[in-house]
């Protein structure tokens, strides 16, 4: 989504500050009495830590860039609430609005348009960002426990997931008018070429299920050993293998144990899912393209600034796997 000029001229702080009144507006709706509001995080998102006057504490997130319409938003608030009430997986419960709605639609002048805003419980202990070995195969019997439930999961009536069947996710492609020379265009195009082939293979006859589909270090906390997951503002429909391949975008360049603990953590569950290994490396790489593509449509000043140089980088990513078979983040200098 865009926004003026004069948002897209701020700082972080100050547009994380021009959305406070969003957040206050938001929790009034949820029947929130706030004492003490404070950020956590403004990058593709906006979240707030609010404390109620009784001592109480929520997560409530401004969708700040993202797209999601009220009726996916519906389907992610549903199923998290599904999975905590029907699974083992420790998430964040999500409120409804006093009316009952899923999420607060808060006018914002910052922006210049409606923003919808979700509310959630608090869940304590610190993010993972990087996992351990440890957390990873918490991680992977996490992921195998999510696809199973989702295989009996329904939508609820007036909610929609996106269906995400190829490498873009359905996103309007930016990364052909990017700022790159004719060879950094090529590696782009024979790399989204491999990729299409393999989602196409991967989604041949197969079911697609509700898949948390951003299962990286970020989005998990780990509080006195058990592993959380929140933000499912990027669910959608898909094959199990895509969810492994998201989560390993994001062990790659870092100990090689996790991405094995990853796997057999999901085997304590049930078997890995049914791919063959160059496929399910096109769906690791796929990811870089997604990521690319993304942050050249964001409103948020870090995330604009990082753009310049992370569609260079992800170029060489993506050269070096098309080069050797093997997506890594780490690409080896030379």
């Amino acid at each position: 989504m865009t926004a003026g000029p004069a948002y897209l001229g701020l700082s972080d702080e100050e547009q994380a500050e021009a959305l406070r009144p969003v957040a206050l507006g938001a929790a009034a709706d949820f029947g929130l009495e706030v004492h003490r509001l404070e950020l956590t995080l403004h990058a593709y998102n906006t979240t707030y830590a609010v404390e109620t006057v009784d001592g109480q504490r929520f997560a409530l997130r401004v969708n700040t860039n993202s797209t999601s319409p009220p009726e996916e938003v519906v389907a992610q608030q549903a199923w998290q609430l599904a999975i905590a009430e029907q699974t083992p997986v420790r998430v964040a419960t999500p409120l409804r609005t006093t009316d009952g709605r899923w999420c607060a639609v808060v006018d914002s002048d910052a922006l210049g348009r409606e923003v919808l805003v979700t509310c959630a419980s608090w869940l304590d202990g610190p993010d993972v960002v990087e996992p351990s070995p440890e957390v990873a195969h918490a991680l992977g019997r996490t992921m195998a426990l999510l696809h199973e439930h989702g295989r009996s999961w329904r939508l609820p009536e007036g909610a929609r997931m996106p269906l995400f069947d190829t490498p873009l996710f359905g996103d309007p492609d930016r990364l052909g008018a990017a700022d790159l020379d004719p060879g950094q265009r090529e590696v782009l195009r024979r790399a989204s070429a491999v990729a299409d082939a393999a989602f196409h293979r991967a989604y041949a006859g197969a079911q697609v299920i509700p898949l948390h589909a951003d299962l990286h270090g970020g989005n998990l906390k780990w509080h006195e050993g058990r592993l959380a997951v929140f933000d499912f503002d990027d669910c959608g429909l898909g094959v199990p293998a895509l969810d492994l391949a998201i989560s390993i975008f994001y062990l790659r360049g870092g100990d090689e144990a996790a991405e094995t603990q990853l796997r057999a953590g999901y085997e304590t569950v049930g078997p890995l899912p049914d791919i063959s290994p160059d496929d399910l490396e096109a769906l690791v790489a796929a990811r870089q393209l997604l990521l690319a593509n993304a942050l050249l449509n964001s409103s948020t000043s870090q995330l604009r600034e990082m753009a310049r140089t992370y569609l260079p980088t992800s170029v060489d990513r993506l050269a070096h796997w098309l080069a050797t078979g093997h997506f890594t983040r780490a690409v080896p200098s030379g």
